[in-house]
């Protein structure tokens, strides 16, 4: 695992710094490493077994995840997007066909399709969350862009939650985080699945 500014470090500073690794990080080399994160997916037991897919579309240098929705649609998997409620600042989910034609929203959230409803939460039982973040460490916590939008939704989530990130983002410190912080249950990176250890 990658070193971090450990424990102690603000998460602003964590931040800050994994965003300018990202930002740095060789756009030829990055595409590679991501096909790889990808391949390794399919070798979690509950995206295996998991019907249904919440994913995420890439914001800024965020690991490209549109393999990994074009794969899922191509097993027949369902694949649901997020989308930011205006009103309520809440997540909610909107199952798509494609990962393309869906109008881009902000923060890279995704708009959903004119009069369709968001998935409930019955609905997700079984399913796996692919879930963004800047850094993440070995018990699964992970610092993301600070809105707390996903701790949020990942409270009441009842499925699976999977960190996908490249191995340079996975600290071999553990990050600061709180009560309100919802960790991940497995990491994968482009050369292994780590089962998080939470103590």
């Amino acid at each position: 695992m990658a070193s971090s500014y450990g424990e102690n470090a603000s998460k602003s500073a964590l931040r800050s710094s994994y965003l300018e690794l990202c930002r740095n990080f060789p756009e030829g080399l990055a595409a590679g490493v991501d096909r790889a994160v990808v391949r390794m997916l399919g070798m979690v037991r509950e995206y295996r077994e998991a019907g249904l897919v919440l994913a995420y579309v890439p914001f800024h240098e965020e690991m490209d995840t549109r393999p990994v929705i074009e794969r899922a649609l191509a097993q027949g998997k369902r694949v649901a997007l997020p989308y930011l409620q205006p009103r309520t600042s809440r997540l909610s989910f909107f199952e798509v066909a494609s990962a393309d034609g869906v109008e881009l929203a902000s923060r890279g959230m995704r708009v959903p399709p004119v009069g369709e409803q968001p998935l409930e939460a019955g609905e997700m039982v079984g399913s796996v969350c692919l879930v963004p973040g800047l850094v993440f460490d070995g018990e699964g916590y992970r610092v993301g862009y600070g809105a707390g939008y996903y701790d949020e939704f990942l409270a009441f989530y009842p499925g699976e939650k999977i960190g996908l990130v490249r191995s340079m983002q996975v600290s071999s410190n553990p990050l600061p985080h709180d009560e309100h912080d919802v960790p991940v249950d497995v990491l994968v990176t482009e050369g292994s699945v780590w089962r998080c250890r939470r103590l």
